[in-house]
């Protein structure tokens, strides 16, 4: 086995070949956080007829007395179930980085464990899993444990949506309450439409309160993934949320007279009206939001004629999978629900244009007990999205001296 450096082509033809390919393994992600101070190495690994058979992009920083740390997000790529090859990777790996001055490799295997539904049920489980956390734990590696939050630099759980239907069908398996809130928005006057990186400053308004990344990161991603990298932003069409909530208002308003017709006149045959008399009360209550609702839409449509822009989110499209980076929306309009029909939309135009998966980002392992991200959980799977379930983390320690001082370090900066 041998370590050799790649060219940027010779690794981007490997990795985007490869079963366990991402757009973390890119060249393009790599000069992204080479902006933001790390360097990065493409290597690969040749075994002994020559053959590349294994290759990573590593993320490498100076942080201890010039003593450096390596990381390969979602590497690395090679075939972790054999364990001849990932011993003999791992002897070779331990003195490239040794000669370098690396207190430790970490990495997150782009392997799957399981899929699970909605309530957590598993619907499928990854029969080499087990074998490779042996392989892996044999060989050094530490594993940072089956957390079910967001410990991890990146998320061990994600909800992933596959396109294998029509578009039909697929409404038809969202959850009913994520029907609603589509069709509310629908209602509201919301529409999606696809910007442009001038709007990227726009969106930022909406997401830079999660306090993820600062703006210079999204620009980074955006000038280095190009036309793969898209913007989304959810408007408010003023004029067209006056012309529905005046629509709705006044069909209402025709069945609630309907209405209380019919409920005169069963009284005066002295018939039983407590059906009418309860439909009739549903009708006032539509009929006094809808009436709400069209005060509202005139006084939005007098503020911002041309409409407004309330939310939005960035999606990578990698090889014919959708995935969606960051989202957010301005809290003073989530009534109008922007989030969830931006979400449909996209699914809606990836399934057409052929993309296998949309994959919805992070959500949590735990579905049993109401916890704080409860929410995001039923949001994400209400569109019959899948909880896919990743392997997590592993340390590979180089310098245990200089690992033990640099974690006593961090353990200082947090309190």
């Amino acid at each position: 086995m041998k370590i050799i450096t790649l060219s940027e082509t010779e690794f981007t033809e490997f990795a985007s070949n490869h079963k366990y390919s991402n757009y973390y393994q890119t060249v393009n992600y790599a000069k992204v956080m080479k902006k933001e101070g790390y360097d990065y190495n493409l290597l690969g690994f040749i075994n002994s007829n020559q053959d590349l058979v294994g290759a990573t992009m590593i993320l490498t920083k100076k942080v201890l007395l010039n003593y450096k740390i390596a990381y390969a997000p979602y590497g690395i790529l090679i075939d972790f179930s054999n364990y001849d090859f990932v011993e003999e990777l791992t002897l070779e790996l331990k003195k490239f980085l040794t000669k370098q001055k690396f207190i430790y490799f970490k990495m997150n295997p782009n392997i799957s464990c399981s899929e699970r539904d909605q309530k957590g049920n598993i619907i499928s489980y990854n029969p080499e899993m087990n074998d490779i956390l042996e392989i892996l734990q044999k060989n050094g590696y530490v594993h940072t444990g089956f957390n079910q939050y967001f410990e991890n630099d990146k998320p061990r759980w994600l909800a992933i949506l596959k396109l294998t239907a029509s578009n039909d069908k697929l409404y038809h398996h969202l959850k009913k309450q994520t029907r609603n809130k589509i069709n509310k928005a629908n209602r509201l006057g919301i529409e999606i439409h696809e910007g442009t990186q001038e709007d990227l400053d726009t969106l930022y308004e909406f997401i830079k309160r999660k306090k993820i990344k600062n703006i210079e990161h999204y620009k980074n991603l955006c000038n280095e993934f190009k036309d793969k990298i898209k913007i989304y932003l959810a408007k408010i069409n003023t004029q067209k949320f006056i012309m529905q909530s005046k629509g709705l208002y006044e069909k209402e308003l025709d069945q609630n007279e309907i209405l209380n017709q019919k409920l005169q006149e069963l009284s005066r045959q002295g018939k039983n009206t407590i059906t009418i008399i309860n439909r009739k009360m549903e009708s006032d209550q539509n009929l006094s939001l809808y009436q709400k609702n069209l005060i509202y839409a005139t006084k939005l449509f007098s503020k911002y004629p041309e409409g407004l822009t309330i939310g939005g989110c960035l999606v990578i499209e990698y090889q014919q999978e959708a995935h969606l980076i960051v989202e957010g929306f301005h809290k003073k309009y989530k009534n109008f629900n922007p989030n969830y029909l931006l979400k449909w939309e996209l699914i809606k135009k990836f399934n057409q244009e052929g993309f296998h998966s949309f994959d919805l980002n992070g959500i949590v392992g735990e579905f049993k007990e109401k916890n704080k991200y409860s929410g995001l959980n039923e949001m994400k799977l209400g569109f019959n999205a899948n909880a896919v379930e990743y392997i997590g983390e592993f340390i590979l320690i180089i310098n245990n001296t200089i690992y033990n001082i640099y974690k006593k370090k961090l353990g200082k900066k947090k309190n």
